[in-house]
């Protein structure tokens, strides 16, 4: 997938890169390989690396609910990490608030908070 990186098992966490150049395709892969390596695997949490995107639009902001909401209904708590400045307000405007998705200011953040769960 040259949209999106492969996903790695942090401390029994998935870290998965979401890159700018994401096709529907890609997001449809990626959903099915997240659900069962999330039931597999028994992974406490998802981080959503957004840190390559320099913009995003309705259709990023659903993948990343999407891939949220797929996480929780398998429980596993779902961080999204690297957001830049433009890319949150860009969501705001979008009225994509993301109510369910935690965010943290890194992978190593996320990892904090998913140990004291």
């Amino acid at each position: 997938m040259a949209g999106v990186t492969t996903i790695h098992l942090v401390e029994r966490a998935l870290l998965v890169s979401i890159q700018d150049d994401v096709t529907d395709t890609e997001i449809i892969d990626l959903q099915d390989q997240l659900s069962h390596r999330i039931s597999e695997e028994e992974v406490r949490g998802v981080v959503l690396d957004i840190s390559a995107l320099e913009i995003v639009d309705t259709f990023v902001g659903r993948v990343i609910a999407q891939l949220a909401g797929i996480s929780r209904l398998l429980d596993a708590e779902t961080y999204v990490v690297g957001m830049r400045p433009a890319v949150a307000v860009t969501l705001v405007e979008l009225g994509m608030y993301l109510p369910e998705t935690r965010t943290a200011l890194s992978l190593t953040h996320a990892l904090t908070q998913l140990r004291r769960a």
